[in-house]
This record gives structure tokens, C-alpha cells and sequence, in this order.
């Protein structure tokens, strides 16, 4: 969806409408009750997400079961507290699950959602990539490759030597999305809760959204989730809490219709073999599968663009198998002398330092003299330098022949050097 094609939910005011399980939503709003006190109807449907009328059927409920009783009316709202008996029922369901969330969707529907919402039913155009990769110093055939590569809606290899940009162009990547998304707080399967929405991940979209909408979801910016060396196998699973009793989606649930940054492929905790592996059916069906206790299995849309970025060489952390199965390759080089000092002019613009005359050729004249390469990475490393030799010196910073050649001492080893 567009910014001018922002659309609400369908709001259910019946239980059955919900698709959701009508004990499932009883048991819920119980457990709230019976955590929070007296509520009116009014806050129970804000705590739940649910609309005012199926809050009435789940209090009508309450009442024939007697589990809660009325303590008056505010503002034209009953206001109720958890009986003895409902007090009861509530602490036995948290000993089977402690989920007291927004009520879930189901799996059917967020699967429709996810398909509607797909990355790759995305439009888009050269001046989007522009747009986003502004403040890059890339040229158009890079920015060329990217945009098919996002077009495409499936996944991209960024390889290349250490410090040339990798991170930061996939970083970007989700920059280049300019629409929003439906999230939900959790989804329902098989009675077992599996939250979603991650504030961490899912960022609200700025977007006002006109009249009522299914407040059990989120209009949100396509998520981005960015994974290093910290993955593990785990990661890529439901995460069971032993102690809530309820799961949290795995990192590539989480960024369905979004951007998924695997960055420094290759050095994971999990073995490069063992990631593919685990991801051979999904990247070639778009589905992902999990299991629950029992053995039910239960199958997720896949629905992602997925970055590999790595500093080593492909070849070596996969087969042709899955390669094959990663349809865009980038190279990502050294910047040429010309780009290298258009980022550095940038870098001091950014950080508003001053900078001496053709003091940018100077930086490249003084890495070549140390057989360095023309790092994209080194313009701001090197900077960085000077603004901490400035500070410690307790002088402003400016960008000189003499504090660039401090800073090259200061960062670099000496050529030939060896420890030991």
C-alpha cells in the first residue's frame, strides 16, 4: 500500500468474526480482569484490542458463569471486578500461559495479510533508490543492481573486501520502502499464542489511519531486522518462555514484508552449511515451517527481502545449490580516487568540521604512501581520529595536513610491521 492507500481493518464486533477461538478470548479477558482489578468494559476493550461489542458478549459470559461482578456504571460503562470463582478460573489459565496481550489474529488471516501486503507486489522506481541512497557516494550502476535487486523481492549477496560499504547500503536498504504495513500484537495457532509485534523492530507508522480500524493490529514502517554475529540456530525458531508459557516469533516472522540483514555472513554462531539448510525450502517456496508441542506442524509465510553481506568469499560459504537460490550478486569494490574524496568532503560536511583546501586529495595521496586501500570506511575512521585527538587536546577539530597525518600514525599499522 501507498501513502495515499492507507486502509483500515474491518472492525469485528462479534466473536465469531474475530477468527479467533471464542473460550480463547474468554480465557484472555479473564486473565486481564483478574490482573488489573476493577476495569470498566470501556478499558477492557482498549486492554484487549477488541471491540465494545464483542467485550459485551465476553461480559454476558462472565455474568451467566459468575466469574465477574459489577461495581457500578461510569460514563454508561459497567465496571467489573474477577469474583472468587472468576479470581479461580483466572489463576489456573496463567499457570497453562501468562500471555495478557492485545487478542490475537489467526493464522489464516495473517497469512492473507502478509500476502497482500507482499514485498514483492512493491512498485518501484529508480528515484526511490535515489531518494534513499542520497547520502551514499554509489554510482548508477550500483544503484542500478540494488533497485533490481530489490524489485525482485527476494534476496541479494553483497560480497566484497572489509570496509567498502556493505552494512551501510544494506542498512539503507528498507530506506528505500516508502509505504506501511499491517502488524499483528500475536496470531493464534492451535490455542499456543505467538507474539509478534516487537516495538524494537516494528516502528509505528506516521500515518494518522481515517476512522475505525482492528486495533489488534499496527500500522507500521516494512520492518528491518539486522542479525550478526549473534544468530543462532534458535534464533530462526519459535521462542518457547518457559515461564510466560507462550512464544515469540522468530527473527524472520518478525520481518515478513520487510528486509531481513543477515551482516557478516559467514561468522554467525550457527554454521553458514546450517543456515542454508534450514532456509533451502523457504527461499525456493516462500514458506517457512515450525513445530509445536505434539508435533503439529504449521507452515508461516516466507515473505522477506533478505540481505547477505559478507567479507569472505561466497563460494566458500555455500554450495551452487543454494547460491543459485540467492538470484542477485553484488560485488561491493574499493571506492575509485574520485568517489573516495567526494566521501570524505561529505563526511566533514556531515560533521561540520572545517576542512583545508584539497586536504581530501591529500588523505588519499597520504593512504596510497601507506599502502592502504581506498577504504570507504577510512574517511570516517580517520576523522574520528582527529575529533578525539581534538578533544583531548581540548582544541576544536579541523581537518589539516598535520592532524591527518597524526590520525594515519594513529590508525594504521606501519607497513611491514609484525607483532611478535
Amino acid at each position: 500500500m501507498t501513502r495515499a492507500e492507507v486502509t483500515t481493518l474491518m472492525v469485528p464486533h462479534q466473536i465469531q468474526r474475530t477468527g479467533v477461538r471464542r473460550g480463547l478470548l474468554e480465557d484472555l479477558a479473564l486473565k486481564i480482569l483478574y490482573l488489573h482489578g476493577e476495569m470498566s468494559l470501556l478499558e477492557l476493550s482498549e486492554r484487549t484490542c477488541l471491540s465494545l461489542g464483542v467485550i459485551e458478549e465476553i461480559f454476558q459470559f462472565f455474568r451467566k458463569e459468575q466469574l465477574c461482578e459489577v461495581k457500578r456504571m461510569a460514563a454508561g460503562s459497567h465496571v467489573i471486578v474477577a469474583s472468587g470463582q472468576g479470581k479461580q478460573r483466572a489463576a489456573e489459565l496463567m499457570t497453562i500461559n501468562q500471555y495478557t496481550g492485545p487478542a490475537p489474529v489467526s493464522l489464516a488471516d495473517y497469512t492473507m495479510r502478509v500476502g497482500m501486503q507482499s514485498v514483492q507486489k512493491i512498485t518501484l522506481r529508480p528515484a526511490d533508490v535515489t531518494r534513499a541512497f542520497y547520502q551514499m557516494v554509489l554510482d548508477q550502476d550500483m544503484l542500478n543492481r540494488v533497485g533490481t535487486s530489490l524489485v525482485s523481492g527476494t534476496s541479494i549477496f553483497l560480497y566484497g573486501p572489509s570496509g567498502t560499504g556493505k552494512t551501510s547500503i544494506a542498512t539503507t536498504i528498507p530506506a528505500v520502502y516508502d509505504d506501511s504495513v499491517w502488524v499483528p500484537h500475536a496470531v493464534v495457532v492451535d490455542n499456543q499464542i505467538v507474539s509478534v509485534y516487537d516495538p524494537g523492530v516494528h516502528l509505528p507508522s506516521s500515518l494518522d489511519i481515517a476512522g475505525e480500524s482492528d486495533r489488534r493490529w499496527v500500522l507500521c514502517r516494512r520492518p528491518c531486522v539486522l542479525a550478526g554475529g549473534e544468530l543462532s540456530a534458535e534464533m530462526l525458531d519459535l521462542q518457547f518462555n518457559g515461564i510466560s508459557r507462550f512464544y515469540t516469533a522468530p527473527l524472520q516472522m518478525k520481518a515478513n514484508n520487510g528486509v531481513l540483514i543477515l551482516d557478516d555472513f559467514g561468522r554467525q554462531r550457527m554454521r553458514p552449511d546450517e543456515l542454508l539448510n534450514r532456509w533451502m525450502t523457504p527461499l525456493d517456496r516462500r514458506v517457512d515451517f515450525f513445530t509445536l508441542p505434539g508435533g503439529r506442524k504449521f507452515e508461516v509465510p516466507f515473505d522477506l527481502f533478505i540481505v547477505f553481506s559478507t567479507n569472505l568469499d561466497p563460494t566458500q560459504l555455500a554450495d551452487e545449490a543454494f547460491l543459485r537460490r540467492i538470484p542477485n550478486k553484488i560485488g561491493v569494490d574499493y571506492a575509485t580516487r574520485e568517489q573516495f574524496i567526494e566521501i570524505f568532503k561529505h563526511e566533514c560536511q556531515n560533521r561540520t568540521v572545517p576542512c583545508d583546501e584539497g586536504i581530501a586529495e591529500y588523505v588519499v595521496q597520504c593512504l596510497r604512501d601507506m599502502r592502504q586501500s581506498l577504504a570507504q570506511c577510512h574517511a570516517r575512521d580517520l576523522i574520528n581520529q582527529i575529533f578525539w585527538a581534538a578533544k583531548y587536546a581540548g582544541v576544536e577539530p579541523r581537518i589539516t595536513a598535520r592532524s591527518v597525518e597524526q590520525a594515519c600514525r594513529a590508525h594504521f599499522l606501519p607497513v611491514g610491521k609484525r607483532h611478535g
